[in-house]
């Protein structure tokens, strides 16, 4: 059922460098299982030695479950800025929901339809969806359960070039209702940058001009990161790709292969654990998803190269490894993933918590990872949905508990598209 359409106006070792897993163009695995569930008892440790840093590529379809190392959580901190509010939300000290890799992933609705390269979607305090145009440049509002989609407009002074560059994330504070403000992530001719904009009351509603609060991260042809999201300590944190300069994730000097963790006006946030720097943690190849659970501890999805994409658990000053190491690895001062996954399925994009477990969407492998957690720890070996059923898969934005908005990436040029691509999909999950 088509709800909506789109109506437009108009410092380790470095490796060599090689083309990005996923990066360029590909056709589908004729894989189409599903993973079964393992129960918790299964779930033990990975031997370094069975998961090296030079092992060759995961037999198709293949998770594997590494468990976390123990560490604090990450810092919280006041907000500073004189146009923020006095007190920012707190992490729920509460136990989050333990996942589960049973149960279905159904979709309910296609939203909208004709959406050209969706790539980033956050949700406002009246329930509807801001969603970015990559290429396009244009800002959406969607309404998912009246299937209404309003363009708002083109974000001036971001540029495309055939890349994975252009209007990339997009982020609401908890603080939205006092500032208006929504932080946008997209490319210019020179660089990577944040900036705000205000959604203007008005029948339409019309955007301000972008006014930039960080600019600076290192512009690539592809590896450009680009995923924001606010954290339950109210700072802004930012993924970004080491655009193909391998060396830059080791940097941390460098803003390449990084995420970012700042003020709302872009400065170090509070507790960063570099002096005087925006950087969280390093050695990353090429964050595309970021979400935290209820603990408020964050997770994000990343881009390997031939041998393994990754789940990590973010923790401050630590390094994950780029180029010298992908997955798990007993190299010293390197933290592994929770979760690893071989490239041929996965090729992984946005990242959502619902239910105690993360949602993770796959490019290259055409389906939704379902990744159970109890807290840090993996449950049971990620299952796959929706394999094939619509191609590419960007974006997950998690409604509620049960209920998931997930993009398609189609018309981004690396397959063929479909009717109605790309579009939106409802998804009710248990």
């Amino acid at each position: 059922m088509n709800r909506g359409s789109l109506v437009t106006p108009a410092a380790l070792a470095v490796t060599a460098v090689l083309l990005a897993a996923g990066c360029a163009p590909q056709t589908k695995s004729d894989t189409t299982r599903d993973l079964d569930s393992l129960p918790a008892s299964s779930v033990g440790p990975v031997s370094p030695s069975e998961v090296a840093p030079s092992a060759p590529p995961r037999p198709s379809g293949d998770a594997t479950i590494i468990p976390p190392d123990s560490a604090s959580q990450s810092p919280t901190a006041e907000p500073d800025g004189a146009d923020t509010p006095s007190t920012p939300s707190s992490p729920d000290p509460s136990r989050s929901p333990v996942g589960t890799a049973r149960g279905s992933v159904k979709v309910v609705d296609t939203v909208a339809t004709d959406i050209p390269i969706p790539w980033g979607m956050a949700r406002l305090p009246d329930g509807t969806v801001l969603v970015t145009s990559r290429d396009e440049h244009h800002l959406y509002r969607v309404a998912p359960k009246a299937g209404k989609v309003v363009d708002l407009g083109e974000i001036p002074g971001v540029v495309s070039d055939g890349g994975e560059g252009g209007l990339l994330g997009v982020a609401v504070s908890s603080y939205y209702p006092e500032t208006k403000r929504i932080f946008l992530y997209y490319s210019t001719s020179t660089d990577n940058r944040i900036a705000t904009v205000t959604l203007q009351p008005g029948s339409p509603a019309t955007l301000s001009d972008p006014q930039v609060v960080f600019s600076g991260i290192p512009r690539g042809f592809r590896h450009n990161g680009g995923r924001i999201a606010f954290g339950p300590d109210d700072m802004l944190y930012v993924g970004t790709g080491e655009t193909e300069v391998p060396a830059l994730a080791q940097d941390t000097s460098s803003l390449g292969g990084k995420i970012l963790r700042m003020t709302p006006q872009g400065k170090p946030a509070p507790g960063n654990p570099f002096k005087n720097s925006v950087v969280y943690s390093y050695g990353h190849r090429n964050v595309q998803g970021l979400t935290f659970n209820e603990q408020g501890r964050l997770f994000a999805s990343e881009f390997g190269d031939k041998t393994a994409d990754e789940l990590n658990w973010i923790r401050p000053g630590r390094n994950y490894g780029w180029p010298a190491s992908q997955g798990a690895t007993d190299l010293k001062g390197v933290t592994s993933p929770i979760a690893e996954f071989g490239t041929d399925e996965d090729s992984p994009s946005g990242v959502a918590m619902a239910g105690g477990s993360v949602y993770m969407a796959a490019l290259k492998g055409e389906r939704l990872w379902r990744i159970p957690l109890d807290g840090t720890k993996l449950v049971a070996r990620p299952r796959a949905f929706l394999i094939g059923d619509f191609g590419r898969l960007r974006t997950v934005l998690a409604l509620s508990e049960t209920q998931l908005l997930v993009s398609t990436s189609n018309t981004d040029g690396r397959i063929s598209p479909r009717p109605g691509d790309d579009r939106l999909l409802l998804l009710d999950v248990s």
